[in-house]
């Protein structure tokens, strides 16, 4: 498995739910921001702060930032803490994404 270094994390993007209708909306025009899970979290130094999350957590994030990586044909995305724009701590339905 992957473990990620510095301040970073680990996700695998959660596929959003697609409605039936007939309006075909392309991925770029959609919403920026989506959900992920995350997969790893990196070690914490003894000084620095805690992250923010931890694995298993749901969270959202920009939709351009990361890095993606393909590893033992699964797709994931190395996020910079900085990227994280909210932990979701309930489940949500509603999300527009």
């Amino acid at each position: 498995m992957l473990k990620p270094v510095g301040r970073r994390i680990l996700i695998q993007t959660l596929e959003p739910e697609v409605k039936q209708s007939n309006i075909i909306i392309p991925d770029t025009v959609q919403k920026e921001p989506e959900r992920a899970i995350v997969i790893a979290v990196a070690e914490v130094k003894k000084d620095d702060d805690p992250f923010p999350v931890k694995e298993g957590d749901n969270i959202i994030f920009g939709k351009y930032g990361g890095v993606k990586i393909e590893f033992e044909e699964e797709e994931y995305i190395l996020l910079s803490e900085d990227d994280i724009l909210a932990v979701i701590e309930e489940e949500i339905d509603d999300l527009p994404f």
